[in-house]
């Protein structure tokens, strides 16, 4: 039987088991998940068992642990080390789910006729990741699996990856390989297959401004005490001037400036701007000036408030001038921005511009480095070669505005480019109220990897 039949006959058998992983509610970033993701560990460590791999492991870290397999068939063949993470975004606010996002079910939408899994993790990156186990399970059953394979999955990568750089450092032996595969991206869609080459870095930090010392009543002392929010407002409005550019002093001074040439290809992607708007219910995009919507979200550094809060925010009202006003603000970097300077320029800045009515305390939270991928070595030549079989279409190479800060990671401490072989879908809402992944991106995906093994063999001097 061919490694699609394969596919093919235990479908249900490989949603099923994804369905199981992602009841599992691995939030990383919030303690009372805790028991879950160590949870959602042992349930890829069985996974990989179960598919063939040898010497599966839980490895503990100071934080959550990485689970490591693998499937060494000769030691002269080329080997792919594969990198995914099990833990997620928290799934609030859990109103705006149309289901329970721990919960999984398969709608049929506009974009997925054949359906459509809804469920947090099903896209970022359990659905993802879960692709290479059922790949290695296939070839391992058709007797294909024509490379060493090696899987590295971890459980912080919503929270930063803290304790991945160590981990590889101590492991390099355990790690080494010809190439990392990675699927924790998107394609521009089914129709149009795509490679990303380029992903941004971040530096994302938590801003804490006090006014008074303890919460007051805003009649009595409204307009004549500092009200932090009314103060954070005006501070965050100060980060960004008319034309969207960034006013930190010093941020943009390593950000490449790309050739026209290599813009105007990067514009050539497939992309219809009144669609965009229309799938996000807008009347109009936004960003900085004398870029193009591609440009902006995949070449340009970018500043954004991610949540915002303080005072009484319960039922009801409540007049009070709050004590305390906090903000979670990222920045998206790009290639030659380093996120350790930036979050210092950031705090440098943020601090200038609070006024002696308050104090502004800044809390530097986890970032990443940008990277960019060569698109001439076997690694990403295997990939469109695998792309362009089963999609019957070349692959289009993409920068993609997201953050996987192991990218970098793995070319400083393992002299390997990663490629980036995502199935997603940018509509496909991770890090949002009802995440989904479509049912044929899962199956498809499953088979794009057996062809990526065949072809990196080809491709490999191994």
């Amino acid at each position: 039987m061919a490694a699609k039949e394969y596919i093919q006959q235990h479908q249900e058998k490989f949603l099923n088991e994804l369905f199981d992983l992602l009841r599992i509610p691995s939030v990383s970033a919030d303690p009372k998940f805790k028991s879950d993701v160590f949870k959602a560990a042992d349930y890829v460590k069985d996974s990989l068992i179960n598919a063939g791999a040898d010497k599966v492991e839980i490895c503990e870290t100071p934080g959550y642990p990485v689970v490591y397999g693998e499937k060494i068939i000769d030691p002269a063949l080329p080997t792919i080390l594969i990198y995914g993470h099990y833990d997620v975004q928290p799934a609030d606010p859990y109103e705006l789910w149309d289901s329970a996002p721990f919960e999984p079910v398969i709608k049929k939408t506009e974009l997925h006729p054949e359906g459509a899994i809804f469920a947090r993790g099903s896209a970022d990156d359990k659905g993802q990741f879960y692709m290479h186990v059922k790949a290695f399970e296939t070839m391992m059953a058709e007797n294909e699996l024509v490379c060493n394979v090696k899987f590295m999955i971890e459980g912080e990568e919503e929270v930063g990856s803290d304790n991945l750089e160590n981990f590889i450092k101590e492991n390099k032996a355990k790690l080494e390989a010809d190439v990392v595969l990675i699927s924790d991206t998107s394609m521009i869609s089914l129709d149009t297959p795509s490679v990303t080459v380029g992903l941004r870095g971040l530096a994302y930090m938590q801003v804490e401004v006090t006014g008074p010392n303890r919460d007051l009543h805003s009649g009595t002392y409204g307009g004549a005490v500092a009200n932090p929010i009314n103060v954070l407002c005006r501070m965050i409005a100060q980060l960004q001037d008319e034309d969207k550019k960034i006013t930190i002093p010093g941020f943009y001074d390593k950000v490449e400036q790309l050739s026209d040439e290599y813009r105007k290809k990067l514009n050539e992607a497939p992309f219809d701007l009144n669609d965009y708007k229309k799938k996000l219910d807008i009347k109009e995009v936004e960003g900085e000036a004398g870029f193009t919507t591609l440009e902006r979200t995949g070449i340009r550094p970018t500043l954004d408030v991610n949540g915002i809060w303080g005072g009484y925010i319960g039922e009801g009202a409540k007049t009070v001038l709050p004590s305390k006003a906090y903000a979670k603000i990222s920045m998206r970097l790009v290639p030659h921005q380093n996120h350790h300077e930036i979050a210092e320029l950031f705090q440098k800045h943020f601090e200038s511009l609070a006024p002696d009515s308050v104090k502004v305390k800044v809390t530097p939270h986890h970032g990443g480095k940008p990277a960019v991928v060569p698109t001439q070595s076997a690694g990403y030549k295997a990939a469109e070669a695998a792309i362009e079989t089963v999609f019957g279409k070349k692959a289009i190479p993409t920068r993609e505005g997201g953050s996987v800060p192991i990218t970098s990671l793995f070319q400083e401490e393992l002299g390997l480019d990663p490629i980036l072989l995502g199935f997603g879908l940018d509509t496909d809402a991770i890090h949002s109220p009802n995440e989904h992944y479509g049912v044929n991106n899962y199956l498809l995906g499953i088979e794009t990897i057996v062809q990526y093994f065949k072809e990196f063999k080809k491709l490999s001097n191994k």
